[in-house]
């Protein structure tokens, strides 16, 4: 059972968690994974970039700001006794390394992105001390474990992947002790470690990615990921209010619906599930009677379009030309350029002769994307082989995904016929080979528009 930061942040939020958590534990074993408390992640993130601007006051400022929501949270939770004095100094000891990090960065003027995973790991440190200690304190036997122990990474920083064969042995050793012995481990979400023993985290949103990592690892019949909604929806809420939560998906369909913009689970949380068909469970902690939504293998055998995402906020760039066909390996050429900024693509089209390629990054890249594809061309461009490389902001995706949509007749002719009846033009297209998902470009002020007349189409009418 993974925990995000509003579920564990202040001392009520964490009082409601260990009230699911003592109910379930008295059924059969569990395992919780937490997240650090809300805000805390990017309060460190803040804390490291003052102090590689020089920030004499930053190591100071850190110890006194995340203390406090700790400490008060720990107040309300455990108001005195041995317990109180082990966990607050348990709390003291993660902030002084903290501070002792964050003057090496001083120091240096520099952080790397060793650094910045080990910095960023405390809040996950310290939610996990202070939710374990509340479940002692009433009664149910619990102990924190640091995730560094159990889960086994590359050496990818900042966007680590696991090793879940290694995973499966450090589990084992550390988990099944516990477990046998009657004790709720309460395990940090977000990072593991390299064989070495390196902090390595598996990028922004990773506490539900590894908590789907410890159920493979550990065999469980279940992941149930708690948030602060009810479950998937078939659209975001805030531009659709009559979307609705989707009772079961796929595995396939909640990955395509987590990248093209559906928060609620990030979106490698389903492959360490689906390698062991282990059903995903997203239930709310503030309600937790609704039924939630299940990912598992099967569909519910719905035979249309099942939810509509977007992404708001990108740019697309185009490389185009006569004579790109005759361009070597262009197409190489266009992602090793953009590889080499390390920014993330989203989308890409193609137009069938080669005379253009599109593809779809975040705005704030744009101008780096566009300056690596300019330098890589440099003599194309001279040649005329390729005629231009543009860039245009202020776009978005919209996903139409659902399985149903296989093999289905019509759909994209659906899609495509509802954006020419609201008069919104379509500036790209893509559709995987899975048709899962039929993803295509806007202007971003459309996106409201495009999001609300396709769920109207196909989800509201079936």
């Amino acid at each position: 059972m993974k925990f995000g930061g509003t579920s564990v942040g202040d001392a009520e939020a964490i009082r409601r968690t260990a009230t699911i958590l003592e109910r379930h534990h008295s059924l059969e074993p569990v395992v919780a994974v937490v997240s650090a408390m809300s805000g805390v992640t990017n309060m460190l993130l803040g804390c490291g970039d003052a102090a590689v601007a020089g920030d004499s006051d930053a190591v100071e400022t850190a110890r006194a700001l995340i203390l406090a929501p700790h400490r008060r949270a720990l107040s309300e939770l455990v108001p005195g006794g041995e317990r109180r004095r082990r966990t607050g100094a348990a709390l003291g000891s993660l902030v002084d390394e903290v501070a002792r990090l964050l003057y090496s960065v001083y120091v240096l003027r520099e952080m790397s992105p060793r650094a910045r995973d080990r910095l960023v790991s405390f809040g996950e440190r310290m939610s996990s001390i202070i939710v374990a200690a509340y479940l002692n304190e009433i009664g149910v036997a619990a102990e924190a474990v640091e995730s560094d122990r159990l889960i086994v990474t590359d050496g990818v920083f900042g966007n680590a992947s696991p090793m879940l064969e290694d995973t499966r042995r450090r589990a084992a050793a550390v988990l099944t002790p516990l477990i046998g012995a009657g004790v709720l481990p309460v395990v940090t979400g977000f990072f593991g470690a390299t064989a070495d023993g390196l902090t390595a985290t598996l990028g922004r949103g990773g506490s539900d990615f590894s908590a789907s990592i410890l159920g493979n690892a550990a065999d469980a019949s279940e992941v149930w990921i708690w948030t602060d909604v009810d479950g998937v929806m078939t659209a975001d809420p805030r531009i659709v209010p009559d979307a609705r939560t989707l009772d079961t998906i796929s595995y396939s369909e909640a990955t395509e619906l987590a990248y093209f913009g559906a928060k609620v689970i990030h979106p490698k949380t389903m492959y360490p599930a689906e390698e062991r068909e282990i059903p995903i469970w997203i239930k709310n902690t503030f309600a937790p009677e609704a039924a939630g939504t299940r990912i598992a293998s099967e569909t519910d055998g719905a035979t249309s379009a099942k939810a509509i995402a977007s992404i708001s906020g990108l740019a697309v760039v185009t490389v185009e030309g006569r004579g790109l066909i005759d361009v070597s390996s262009v197409t190489a050429r266009i992602f090793s350029a953009i590889a080499r900024t390390e920014v993330n693509v989203y989308m890409i089209s193609q137009a069938s002769s080669q005379h253009s390629v599109s593809f779809l990054v975040n705005g704030s890249d744009r101008k780096l994307v566009h300056y690596a594809l300019a330098d890589e061309f440099r003599e194309d461009l001279e040649h005329q082989r390729v005629l231009s490389i543009s860039d245009d902001q202020d776009v978005a995706i919209v996903a139409v995904v659902g399985a149903g949509m296989r093999g289905t007749p019509g759909v994209a002719g659906r899609v495509f016929g509802t954006m020419g009846d609201e008069g919104i033009n379509v500036v790209a297209i893509a559709q995987g080979s899975s048709e899962l998902n039929i993803s295509f470009v806007v202007d971003e002020s459309n996106v409201a528009s495009a999001v609300r007349a396709l769920h109207r189409v196909f989800v509201a009418a079936g």
